[in-house]
């Protein structure tokens, strides 16, 4: 249960503001009005997150099984402490991929939030989690619920914008929770 919990308020935190949340608030703009729209966004999201977050963490467990226990724990703590760092630098949307967007909304949201979250923090918080959690199943459905937190209200409310948002505290924040985790991870 800590993996789901840890790897669901990790997620949710980390993805406000994040480049796949201005990604469905753009998608939400482009598709709300088709009838069905929103639907097929929040199940693209959905399907999308799912299998980009089982592929992470199933790399997180495997590679962790390939070094000792304590090179693990050193190597996941200092992960949480680099994520940390990184959420102070917030996010920015590229280009837009419109060519995408011909293939309809479930489509277009699945490909584009599968490419954006390549590389991505939630996706590198994902393998990380993974890592320190024995609970792949756990992991998978915490950090996918987490991107669901985050992005269904801005899905549904359409005009919602980050701006609005105390993002400088919200960054801070995530990045407090990361540097626990990668202390916890060192005292435990």
């Amino acid at each position: 249960m800590e993996a789901l919990l840890a790897s669901t308020l990790t997620v949710a935190v980390a993805e406000i503001g994040d480049k796949t949340q201005l990604l469905a608030l753009i998608l939400a703009a482009r598709f709300s009005h088709l009838s069905g729209g929103k639907t097929a966004i929040i199940l693209g999201i959905f399907l999308s997150t799912l299998l980009n977050h089982f592929a992470s963490a199933w790399l997180g467990q495997w590679a962790i099984g390939l070094i000792s226990p304590e090179l693990a724990r050193y190597l996941v703590a200092c992960s949480f402490f680099a994520i940390a760092l990184w959420v102070l630098v917030p996010d920015k949307m590229d280009e837009e991929q419109s060519r995408f967007y011909k293939m309809g909304p479930f489509i277009a949201t699945f490909i584009l939030f599968f490419i954006a979250e390549m590389g991505d923090k939630t996706q590198i918080a994902t393998v990380v989690l993974a890592a320190k959690y024995d609970a792949l199943a756990m992991v998978v459905m915490g950090t996918t619920l987490g991107m669901l937190i985050a992005n269904v209200p801005v899905v549904i409310a359409g005009h919602f914008s980050a701006e609005k948002l105390p993002m400088t505290l919200i960054h801070r924040g995530c990045s407090l929770l990361f540097a626990l985790l990668g202390v916890l991870t060192l005292i435990f």
